[in-house]
């Protein structure tokens, strides 16, 4: 089991109370609407860390899931069986052309990662510091 950091105080708030953690009914109702499947995958909030467990995903879809979760007000941890953790944090001033030149060691190549992170994003240019973004078969930064 993988431990993915995020950024406690950014994200999307699903919590019904600023401060609040998120109960893990939120969290699959995020995956849900963010139309990834969680395949039986059980999601369980222990105070600001999550953890992602079981089911029937592939190792890309896994990736999604704790993406979708742990970009969400009020989650600093993700714990998940992930094999590959190739995640970037979205730092202040980064671009989708910027973090591709240094994880896949060209600007050019900014469209993979946006389409590795659909649909948590939904334009290149819609990311926030600390955002934290797949990055296939690149080196993590």
């Amino acid at each position: 089991m993988g431990l993915f950091n995020f950024w406690k105080k950014s994200g999307k708030r699903v919590a019904d109370a600023e401060d609040a953690t998120p109960t893990a009914e939120a969290l699959h109702k995020e995956v849900t609407d963010l139309g990834l499947d969680a395949k039986g995958a059980e999601i369980v909030v222990e105070g600001d860390k999550v953890t992602v467990k079981g089911g029937d995903l592939t190792a890309e879809e896994r990736e999604k899931v704790v993406l979708a979760v742990g970009n969400v007000e009020g989650v600093a941890a993700v714990e998940a069986d992930v094999e590959e953790n190739m995640f970037h944090t979205v730092e202040k001033g980064d671009t989708l052309s910027a973090i591709a030149k240094k994880t896949l060691g060209n600007a050019n190549r900014y469209n993979e990662i946006f389409e590795a992170n659909k649909p948590m994003l939904s334009h290149p240019d819609k990311i926030y510091p600390g955002q934290v973004l797949r990055i296939p078969g690149g080196k993590q930064a």
